[in-house]
């Protein structure tokens, strides 16, 4: 494994965080190992991370239990770690959501118009005899494109605000509120994911709930301004940030933990010791259970986030007079739990799977023992 020489490690937090294999952890010089026996010490003191070079945290496939991969190294918490999370947040964002549109199309106007689109089975067949096959796929480009930027910022800023609230709490608060400092940093990252997708998120709802409107996002984008000016394309910032940051706080805290307690509970083999098949199986079936969470948390938003955007002038007292507070719980829940689940599963398993191609472990597992 190589190492670089002109670059100056910086403090790390809790390696539970990113557990790769531990005796790869090991910082090397030229003629010099650490014994094999001893640990490097998760928080290493400032004196010690300025003498030290850096290191390549080993990706799954290195050792005993992995497969193969590309090759290639990223070293931790450096611009190209980042890079790559970025990359990793557009591919597993941007794909899936694209991928489940006819599921979205569908959600949308059993949101908007429950009086025609009385049921899952019946929305789609209305859909269907209404614009035909096509038609399931209205609104894509806003779509993908509006989920690609949200899941670079969502993905890249969540990595780095983890670190950041790290390195603030300290090595000993790091482990204890661990799971405060999940919340913290998926915060942070979606206030800001949200106002790259709004804009992309108005054109679609728009384009979806409203069939002459538009084509697309290329027709769409300019007639929505036209008619409501380029700050009527923020009208739903408030509830899309009602609806994505709990739901972001959620999947990746609730990511996290899951599959911490998989590791400890279920899988039967050490983390470091799984094959990269496993620990992507591990990766979906921790983000389909999160993303039902999602789901449940997120609903109500959401029902306001499609009804706002599909009227001009349109109020949350005019949802809830017309949807009831039942019904912005309720309205199209099923469909979103089965749409959520499989897309949050998914996402994660796209993105740890980049990871693993990049040189870098997959996200979360057991975590050490609490330092005495």
């Amino acid at each position: 494994m190589a190492f670089s020489d002109n670059s100056v490690r910086k403090s790390l937090i809790p390696s539970y965080l990113y557990t790769g294999r531990s005796s790869n952890l090991t910082t090397l010089d030229h003629h010099d190992k650490m014994d094999s026996s001893s640990q490097p010490s998760v928080f290493p003191s400032p004196s010690s991370t300025m003498s030290k070079k850096p290191f390549l945290v080993a990706a799954p496939k290195e050792g005993s239990g992995s497969g193969s991969g590309s090759g290639y190294k990223v070293e931790m918490y450096t611009p190209a770690f980042y890079a790559a999370s970025t990359v990793g947040g557009i591919l597993s964002c941007g794909l899936t959501h694209t991928a489940v549109t006819p599921l979205d199309l569908v959600k949308c106007n059993m949101q908007i118009d429950p009086a025609k689109y009385k049921s899952i089975s019946s929305g789609f067949g209305v859909l269907l005899k209404e614009q035909g096959i096509r038609g399931f796929f209205r609104g894509w480009a806003p779509t993908l494109l509006g989920y690609s930027v949200q899941g670079a910022c969502k993905y890249g800023f969540y990595e780095y605000f983890k670190k950041y609230y790290s390195d603030l709490a300290g090595p000993e608060n790091a482990v204890k509120y661990k799971t405060l400092i999940y919340l913290a940093g998926s915060f942070s990252a979606e206030v800001i994911a949200d106002v790259a997708l709004c804009p992309f998120e108005a054109v679609k709802v728009r384009v979806q709930t409203q069939p002459g409107f538009a084509r697309g996002l290329s027709d769409g984008l300019p007639k929505f301004v036209k008619a409501e000016g380029a700050a009527g394309l923020y009208k739903g910032i408030v509830p899309l940030w009602g609806r994505q940051i709990p739901y972001t706080m959620m999947k990746f805290a609730s990511f996290e933990t899951i599959v911490e307690q998989l590791y400890k509970h279920v899988i039967p083999t050490p983390k470091e010791q799984c094959s990269n098949t496993t620990q992507l199986g591990v990766s979906f079936a921790g983000g389909y259970l999160a993303g039902i969470l999602c789901a449940v948390v997120s609903h109500p938003a959401d029902n306001l986030v499609s009804f706002l955007n599909n009227a001009k002038g349109a109020t949350v007292g005019d949802a809830v007079n017309k949807l009831g507070l039942w019904g912005l719980c309720t309205r199209g829940l099923p469909l979103r739990i089965f749409m959520i689940g499989t897309l949050t599963g998914a996402q994660w398993g796209i993105y740890d799977s980049f990871k693993v191609f990049v040189g870098l472990p997959t996200t979360g597992g057991a975590a050490p023992p609490a330092q005495k």
